[in-house]
């Protein structure tokens, strides 16, 4: 007996390209600018089954925004590692950041600094899943300067939020144009700015 489908999904229905699609269409537009028919479009599904399946436009964010966490975000921070030299890790990072932020002309920036950041606005969801991914950043970076013997200009945990201030800056200004080439070299200077090597 064939294998029955669940009501409301597609025939040959893939949740990871639906979600990657969508994802797409979010960086590239913006979250108002995505509309609805356009997401039908590039996740190939009328507009009853993305009902269905996700709920509402701004539940398919939130599904958008994890599945760029898990697939973009986490490679990203792994960078940081804990066993390199702190400086080396953090230029890795902040290259990893040019990197997501310029590779695909089409979607420039950061689907969460550039695209929640601005859709966050007055929408309490929105705010409490920036505040709570920016947050989780922060404490990646905190945790890894905390396993560095470098003399920090402040608290691992205000140096934190400086450095994913700095990676969130990049992001934005890869949004207006600027080159991966001028990123990169910001990035090489935020990574040793605010570090002291503690002396024998």
């Amino acid at each position: 007996m064939p294998e029955q489908r669940l009501r409301g999904r597609p025939r040959g229905f893939d949740a990871t390209e639906a979600l990657e699609a969508a994802t797409s269409v979010f960086w590239a537009k913006g979250y108002e600018g995505a509309s609805v028919d356009a997401l039908c479009r590039a996740m190939n599904m009328p507009r009853a089954s993305l009902y269905q399946l996700f709920g509402d436009k701004e539940r398919l964010f939130l599904a958008a925004i994890d599945h760029y966490a898990k697939t973009h975000l986490e490679p990203l921070a792994q960078s940081l590692g804990s066993i390199g030299v702190l400086e080396d890790d953090l230029e890795a990072f902040f290259d990893h950041v040019v990197t997501l932020a310029t590779s695909d002309p089409s979607t420039l920036g950061c689907l969460i600094s550039s695209v929640l950041s601005d859709a966050a606005g007055t929408n309490p969801l929105f705010k409490a899943e920036l505040d709570r991914r920016f947050a989780a950043l922060e404490a990646r970076l905190s945790d890894r300067l905390r396993q560095s013997t470098y003399r920090l200009e402040a608290p691992a945990e205000v140096m934190a939020v400086v450095l994913a201030s700095v990676a969130r800056g990049l992001t934005l200004r890869a949004r207006s144009g600027k080159s991966a080439t001028e990123l990169r070299a910001v990035g090489r200077a935020a990574a040793r700015a605010f570090l002291h090597p503690v002396r024998e």
